[in-house]
């Protein structure tokens, strides 16, 4: 091949390659509108959210160190908490990882709520909620949800009621953004292709990691306990 045709060669080697890439690109921020437009109706403010009698105020677990949450969880489990006083629900599900004996978000998020005045038996902990798209599967399969409202910050909760919105949960958000946080934005960023991660699994719906024993949030979130 001479060197004419070398060059020839590279050049529609290289356009396939930008055409890939922009196809690429269309794909995701197409899905991310998509997500973000499909959830973004269903995101109440806190007073809206207390009219719904909802089965329970799902609050997404985030990073714990020492026994104390992080700024993110924090601000999430307040909000969780000034719904649950305010009759959105009578039941809260905490819902993080505790998939290792020396790393336990639950009983630090259910802790933090009993020391500001919510009774045990109405929090329950779900220890397997690895993920957003487990907690949300968890919470229908384990819990026997059917109607919640989701406790996050916003950039992460158009992901969260989409994903539980397709398992069949009539879910709706409150944002808890009461300040910034560090790192933020490679937060958002990683958060695109979360939203691609979880379109894909809502259309093949596989099973969590763990699944166990039905424990309906109606009852007593006692039953949840482990220590």
């Amino acid at each position: 091949m001479d060197h004419t045709a070398k060059k020839s060669l590279l050049k529609k080697i290289l356009l396939i390659i930008l055409i890939l890439c922009i196809a690429g690109a269309a794909v995701l921020l197409g899905i991310n509108f998509y997500v973000r437009g499909s959830a973004s109706k269903y995101i109440l403010s806190p007073d809206e959210a207390s009219q719904l009698n909802a089965d329970c105020i799902i609050v997404m677990g985030a990073g714990v160190s020492d026994g104390v949450p992080s700024p993110m969880l924090e601000d999430r489990l307040l909000e969780g908490i000034s719904l649950w006083e305010s009759g959105a629900s009578q039941k809260i599900l905490m819902s993080g990882d505790h998939g290792r004996e020396e790393y336990d978000e639950v009983n630090v998020m259910k802790q933090f709520a009993i020391d500001r005045g919510v009774p045990s038996s109405d929090v329950f902990m779900d220890h397997a909620g690895f993920s957003t798209y487990e907690t949300m599967y968890r919470a229908r399969d384990v819990f026997s949800a059917k109607k919640v409202v989701i406790v996050t910050q916003q950039y992460h909760l158009y992901r969260a009621i989409y994903v539980a919105r397709q398992l069949g949960l009539e879910a709706y958000g409150v944002a808890s953004d009461p300040r910034e946080y560090a790192g933020q934005p490679v937060r958002e960023a990683r958060e695109i292709l979360a939203r691609v991660k979880d379109f894909v699994m809502c259309i093949f719906e596989p099973k969590p990691t763990y699944l166990g024993e039905v424990i309906p949030v109606f009852g007593d979130g006692d039953l949840t306990n482990d220590t």
